[in-house]
């Protein structure tokens, strides 16, 4: 008997669709720093630098960020429920964590986290969820429009699952862009629709370049079904203003596309002239109801003063969608059987956080501000440590967690970046990494303006501004040290 000794599985036999995304922020500069970081377990010492600083991901409590206290009292008792019988508890755990704890329990299957729950999440959750968006917005929220996730990343997967059929079908995209939206409209089929926001506008959104975008889609046979906007931007860190959000709301109800709100930045705002205002709420504030738009939101306990990466919780708000239609997303959702019950929980808490009179209230709003405050000190300390060098200027990180500095390299740099065959934003990212342990993103990751780079010699990185205050002004000073000592270089050369 023969058997057949190629190999089942090769590159070139995949799926062609995984071949074609990239995710460039763990990507191959974040490899490479794993890769450094082992080597200097292995040799102490072997390296002109103390530690990698991960600046390539939005990772909190990985940079220092401590959890809030009630949110994990609040876990900790769910994943223990004998605990809420013991005497000592009451010692070790405020009434309020264990007050909310006995409740979240009594209305979990089994009264186990263990144990799968409802496809679309645990419905005492939606509830405090959907009541969280109404005290939030001013307007109803319904628990049955909500599904509860694995973070918003499962969220934002599933809404393209359910619009794209076809590679005729589009999604307008922000660029830069968070390059989950690329990937997960290539992995089911679809295309991006790309429209360019404006830098030398503080990454402000332009209606007629969307406007322009759509009707060259449109004209190329593409039928458009959403618009994507991120808000507060990633990696751009600009907050819309309401007029702007209204200028989209109207043109997404003109032209018939579903608007997909990310809205897991919100509450990292850091300017007073600028506040978040959900999609829905202004959708609502402008007269139109379900009946007159679509409007998809995504948010999670990733980001915030929440900070909870790691526990994948997260939700989506659906608005506008028939019940035919709602019925078909459960169905998709109930494939995966159920989010995790822990990301539940903390998505409940963190809509429904504790409120004034509640005896655990001064202390969580402590720990809140408290991270606010250092986050927004921590944004405008990286922005103005960028803009100081030679070559680069930086928009106000006015929220979200992320700086995206524009750098002027020189042609020599840019021509030795073609000698290594990389980009030259991941050849100054390669650089800097093995300089000084600083891993970022290469700008080029988040699809920068077509014919800009090449053009200007102008490139961009994504920097988050989550080092912790203990270690930020040492990393600057690595940051500043590398990258004169790189200008010099290549200066010298050109």
């Amino acid at each position: 008997m023969s058997y057949n000794k190629t190999a089942s599985i090769t590159a070139e036999t995949i799926n062609p669709k995984v071949k074609i995304f990239d995710y460039e922020p763990c990507g191959e500069i974040a490899r490479h720093a794993e890769r450094l970081e082992q080597e200097m377990e292995k040799s102490p010492g072997s390296r002109p630098f103390p530690e990698i600083i991960y600046c390539n991901l939005g990772n909190p409590q990985a940079l220092g960020q401590r959890p809030i206290t009630f949110f994990r009292e609040v876990i900790s008792l769910c994943d223990n429920p004998a605990l809420l019988h013991r005497d000592e508890t009451r010692m070790l755990f405020s009434p309020c964590a264990i007050n909310r704890a006995r409740k979240i329990i009594e209305s979990m299957p089994g009264r186990n986290t263990g144990a799968y729950t409802n496809s679309q999440g645990i419905r005492s959750l939606r509830e405090a969820v959907a009541s969280g968006i109404a005290a939030r917005d001013g307007f109803p929220s319904r628990p049955e429009d909500i599904f509860l996730t694995d973070g918003a990343s499962s969220a934002i997967n599933l809404s393209m699952q359910i619009l794209i059929r076809s590679q005729e079908d589009g999604i307008l995209c922000p660029l830069p862009e968070y390059p989950l939206y690329s990937a997960s409209i290539i992995l089911h089929g679809g295309t991006m629709v790309p429209y360019n926001l404006s830098e030398d506008g503080d990454w402000g959104l332009e209606i007629f370049e969307v406007k322009r975008c759509l009707e060259e889609a449109r004209i190329a046979g593409l039928t458009v079904r959403a618009m994507v906007i991120i808000n507060p931007g990633n990696p751009t860190g600009q907050v819309l203003s309401v007029t702007n959000q209204e200028e989209i709301v109207e043109f997404c109800r003109k032209e018939g596309l579903v608007i997909l709100a990310d809205e897991v930045y919100q509450d990292n705002v850091y300017v007073e002239d600028r506040k978040f205002n959900s999609f829905k709420k202004v959708a609502r504030s402008l007269g139109y109801d379900e009946n007159d738009i679509s409007i998809v939101s995504f948010h999670s306990v990733s980001m915030g003063y929440s900070g909870e990466c790691g526990r994948r919780g997260g939700y989506m708000e659906i608005c506008g969608f028939g019940d035919d239609v709602m019925g078909e997303i459960r169905k998709v959702a109930s494939v995966t059987l159920c989010p995790n019950t822990n990301g539940q929980i903390l998505t409940s808490l963190a809509m429904d956080p504790p409120k004034l009179g509640d005896g655990c209230f001064e202390a969580f709003m402590a720990e809140k501000e408290e991270i606010s405050t250092s986050l927004a000190k921590r944004a405008k300390t990286l922005v103005n440590a960028f803009s100081s060098l030679e070559g680069m200027t930086c928009n106000k990180v006015e929220g979200a967690i992320y700086a995206f500095p524009r750098i002027h390299l020189p042609a020599a740099a840019i021509k030795a970046a073609k000698a290594e065959d990389m980009s030259p934003d991941t050849f100054y990212a390669c650089r800097l990494l093995d300089a000084t342990g600083i891993a970022v993103v290469p700008g080029s990751g988040f699809h920068q303006i077509s014919g800009r780079n090449t053009a200007t010699g102008t490139w961009h990185i994504r920097c988050t501004i989550l080092v912790a205050e203990d270690k930020i002004e040492a990393m600057i000073a690595r940051l500043k040290a590398f990258h004169e000592s790189f200008m010099n270089e290549f200066r010298d050369r050109s």
